[in-house]
């Protein structure tokens, strides 16, 4: 038989994990450690408490527009869930998009992508 073409609601991934509150960015930015590449400026700040590490994203309309946003944040995502275990429990990590991160998108997909993201969480691992 066919499969549904939606999938339940129960089915997707949890979004915990995820920075919501512009207070908890605030707080990256302002007591996080930053590291920068070309593509990803990444902030990470050890709130403590061997919590499970929480991921926001900044992607500004400089990037390009929502539909361009939203493939690189869904990039960003996926990157991210594939190098977790780059980043230590009980830390809050920001990844910030500078423009020319859309030509990387563009010209070498989600392994670019990862590849910048991989080198910023090393560097914060390491700090």
């Amino acid at each position: 038989m066919d499969e549904p073409l939606f999938r339940a609601p129960s089915a997707r991934p949890a979004k915990r994990g995820r920075l919501s509150r512009s207070a908890e960015f605030d707080r990256a930015y302002r007591q996080g450690r930053s590291h920068a590449n070309r593509h990803l400026v990444v902030y990470a700040f050890a709130r403590g408490a061997g919590d499970e590490p929480r991921l926001g994203l900044s992607v500004s309309r400089k990037v390009g527009g929502a539909v361009e946003r939203n493939r690189l944040k869904r990039l960003l995502r996926e990157a991210y869930d594939a190098e977790l275990g780059l980043v230590p429990a009980g830390h809050d990590v920001v990844v910030v998009a500078r423009p020319s991160s859309r030509e990387l998108a563009d010209r070498e997909g989600l392994e670019g992508v990862r590849g910048a993201l991989r080198e910023l969480l090393e560097k914060a691992a390491r700090a």
